[in-house]
């Protein structure tokens, strides 16, 4: 199965993971339509809406660059129609935009954690919902958020509790929309890595040049997310799926080339937060 003239409607992906995942997609001539803020150039991050469109269309894809912000209902919904218009429809919603503070209960600012709740859990929540009709009417429609496996440990409820509330939430509203959508075929999965993948949030956020020296490119994440999208929608849902599983399920076993140092042996990259 190729994703060429599927269109994918995306939270984000000026940058990082979710630019990868459209630009994997954009080798098979599907189409991406982008919900993100950045309109103009940030001055500590990469990227624009545009510059994100720009190389969609260079590696094969058609884009529709959209600047809204997926908190704002009217953005969703016009983020919908837009995609609906330019492109016919929505086979596939990815809800990739995503805020994090690791910052201690005590210590994480009142608006940090309504900005993590607002975009994580209820952007996904509500892009999805307000595609379902659009999706209903696709031959193989999927949802796919970026968050983890629900893992209720000690460890990682008490690691940083505002954003394991705010992951996990966006995997259980996913979860939800599986079961509640089953019977109308829409697959809803989410995917999480094993290891860091080397974005500006590792970069800024987690660790800095030593964390990101013991990454993998966002190029494994895309590699998955393609494989997951161009499952059967009706046979392959519902599931907290892990972006090294689900290469190895395919037949990839040799994931060396994924490394952001080359030549850097497995075990010695650094493991991504909520999975023991």
């Amino acid at each position: 199965m190729s994703l060429a003239g599927k269109t994918i409607l995306m939270s984000g992906g000026s940058r990082g993971i979710g630019l990868a995942i459209a630009l994997r997609a954009a080798v098979d001539g599907a189409n991406i339509a982008m919900l993100a803020k950045t309109d103009t150039p940030h001055p500590k991050l990469e990227g624009t809406v545009h510059s994100a469109a720009e190389a969609i269309r260079a590696a094969g894809g058609q884009a529709l660059p959209i600047v809204g912000d997926v908190r704002d209902d009217d953005d969703i919904t016009g983020a919908v129609l837009k995609a609906q218009g330019e492109f016919g429809g929505v086979d596939i919603v990815l809800n990739n935009a995503s805020v994090i503070d690791l910052s201690r209960s005590a210590d994480l600012a009142a608006k940090k954690y309504d900005l993590m709740q607002d975009v994580n859990v209820r952007g996904t929540f509500m892009l999805s919902r307000a595609a379902v009709p659009l999706l209903m009417e696709a031959e193989n429609p999927h949802i796919l958020s970026l968050s983890p496996p629900l893992n209720i440990t000690p460890k990682w409820l008490g690691a940083h509790t505002g954003y394991t509330l705010a992951k996990y939430g966006m995997t259980m509203a996913t979860l939800g929309l599986a079961a509640e959508f089953a019977d109308a075929g829409i697959a809803a999965n989410t995917l999480w890595p094993r290891t860091t993948i080397a974005t500006a949030a590792v970069q800024n956020l987690l660790g800095g040049d030593r964390v990101m020296a013991a990454s993998r490119t966002a190029d494994i994440y895309a590699d998955a997310a393609y494989a997951v999208l161009t499952k059967p929608a009706r046979e392959y849902t519902g599931q907290s799926l892990i972006v090294e599983d689900v290469l190895a399920a395919d037949g990839v076993t040799d994931f060396s080339k994924y490394a952001a140092v080359p030549g850097t042996p497995d075990d010695r990259l650094f493991p991504d937060i909520f999975l023991d």
